[in-house]
């Protein structure tokens, strides 16, 4: 891991890393050029623009290289939830075919497109269960496939819980009624190795913000061959899938954090990440004896994300109390009164547990004093309440 951030200098101990991370210098100083002198439109002829299209194509590869694709296999687009637009309903409207599944604890940028493809095209939509660890059985999924269905929807890893969900085997049974399968990888690119191929999708999702490249830089894996309909028409840009005149630096920031995470992955920094989110765990658990319940699975999840309830309290309620820190909840605030995580509740978890949850997600910066001082911060909070 790399030395401290300049965003995080005097702030409290960030554990909140899966909402969104710092942009890491070395992305920040790649795009630079492209704000300043490298402004040509890639799509020209003339030697201004030279550059941009070769930074544009070194940034599909790049991406590409990631996730173990081939570079004519990566659209940019502006979010992860454009992307997660293009590829679902993108392949719906594509297919002919009027059946699509997804979780029910998936992002809102999925369920909310299939809500859309349901009203404005009479789209039938199936929400997969999930258990007590908010998995996925490929069974369910084996058993309610059909003739009409034209894509299964499921992300690699939760956001709130970490957990990760068993992609080949739920890939192969899409496969079997010739449907497509997408996942949205926004959590997992990055902190766990990724091969396309291997998981056997035809669609995946990869989001910039989530690996230290600036808000606005995404991109979908398009296996080849596979049809979409466009998000955004116009002047064939990306594939003709969406157009626009690319924002290079953009797409240089995402290519070079794909790089730099490409290359923390190989060596085991993984590893490090998942010792001091043990650390953090097993700190609460000591200090607060009998208190701290884990939120989804010990094993398969991400190695930067600890969900944990700590009983007797209310999550908002211990953050506010602990300033020290800046991490987040999985319960919503409406008008004042805050109601359980849907994801926590769809596992199964009783209301005074949901609402006692705290996501703690670590990250490139995070060091063992952090991990002390969270500990602290949490214990002195919850012992007062």
């Amino acid at each position: 891991m790399t030395g401290g951030h300049p965003g995080l200098a005097g702030g409290p101990v960030y554990l909140d890393y899966n909402a969104t991370t710092p942009v890491d210098p070395r992305v920040a100083e790649a795009m630079l050029p492209h704000l300043t002198a490298f402004f040509g439109n890639p799509s020209s002829g003339h030697s201004y623009g030279t550059e941009p299209r070769q930074a544009l194509t070194g940034a599909h590869a790049q991406v590409a290289a990631l996730i173990g694709a081939r570079a004519d296999e990566i659209v940019f687009t502006s979010s992860g939830s454009e992307a997660d637009l293009l590829a679902v309903r993108g392949a719906v409207l594509a297919s002919g075919r009027r059946h699509v599944f997804t979780q029910v604890t998936e992002h809102p940028a999925v369920l909310e497109t299939c809500r859309a493809l349901e009203r404005l095209h009479r789209v039938r939509v199936t929400g997969l269960p999930v258990d007590g660890d908010g998995l996925v059985e490929p069974s369910a999924l084996a058993e309610a496939l059909d003739e009409e269905t034209a894509l299964v929807s499921v992300m690699a890893a939760n956001n709130e819980t970490g957990a990760l969900q068993p992609i080949p085997e739920l890939a192969a049974l899409a496969h079997e009624y010739r449907a497509l399968f997408h996942c949205d990888a926004a959590q997992a690119a990055g902190k766990i190795p990724l091969d396309v191929t291997a998981l056997g999708v035809d669609l995946l999702t990869v989001v910039g913000h989530k690996m230290y490249a600036p808000k606005g830089a995404a991109a979908l894996y398009v296996r080849d061959g596979v049809r979409l309909e466009p998000v955004v028409y116009g002047g064939g840009q990306e594939r003709g899938l969406r157009a626009g005149t690319e924002n290079v630096a953009l797409a240089v920031a995402l290519g070079t954090a794909a790089r730099i995470a490409a290359g923390e992955l190989a060596d085991g920094a993984a590893l490090e990440i998942a010792a001091l989110r043990d650390d953090l765990h097993r700190r609460l658990a000591a200090a607060l004896p009998g208190r701290v319940q884990l939120n989804g699975p010990e094993e398969d999840r991400l190695p930067n994300t600890l969900n944990v309830s700590v009983d007797g309290t209310l999550g908002h309620e211990l953050l506010a109390a602990a300033p020290e820190i800046a991490a987040s909840t999985g319960s919503a605030c409406h008008s004042g009164s805050h109601t359980p995580s849907p994801v926590l509740t769809a596992m199964g978890l009783d209301p005074a547990r949901a609402l006692g949850a705290l996501r703690l997600s670590l990250g490139r910066w995070t060091t063992p004093a952090d991990i002390e001082t969270a500990a602290a911060a949490l214990t002195r909070a919850a012992a007062a309440h």
